[in-house]
């Protein structure tokens, strides 16, 4: 199984973002600053400003939402996913994309992390 921590500003609005537009199911929460919401093997820790993984580095940088790395998800019809999740109110970075694998955009969570969703060629 693969995991990836997320950061993000406010549990509650990750996990409903998660589990209404990408179809994660929300394994476990703790409290109103952390939760583990799992798809096709990809746990996914999303941790709140008061979690561990928030505190500032020795150097002082702060841990936050956003940047670029992402995951992948891929989609049977990104055309259809990316309209219902527009007149839901979800933020894109882009437009979607098409290369020789496939099409593909970038949707930000509520806190501003990137995800990418994708739906291979042929």
């Amino acid at each position: 199984m693969a995991i990836v921590r997320y950061l993000v500003h406010d549990i509650e609005s990750a996990i409903t973002f998660y589990t209404t537009h990408l179809d994660f199911k929300l394994v476990d929460q703790m409290g109103p600053a952390f939760a583990i919401v799992e798809r096709d093997g990809l746990e996914l820790w999303l941790s709140g400003p008061q979690t561990s993984a928030s505190r500032p580095m020795p150097d002082g940088r702060q841990p936050l939402p956003g940047g670029w790395n992402r995951f992948v998800i891929e989609i049977d019809d990104i055309d259809s996913r990316v309209a219902s999740m527009k007149m839901a109110g979800v933020q894109f970075r882009n437009d979607i994309i098409q290369g020789p694998g496939g099409k593909q955009i970038l949707v930000d969570d509520p806190s501003g992390n990137p995800i990418e969703l994708f739906q291979p060629a042929g």
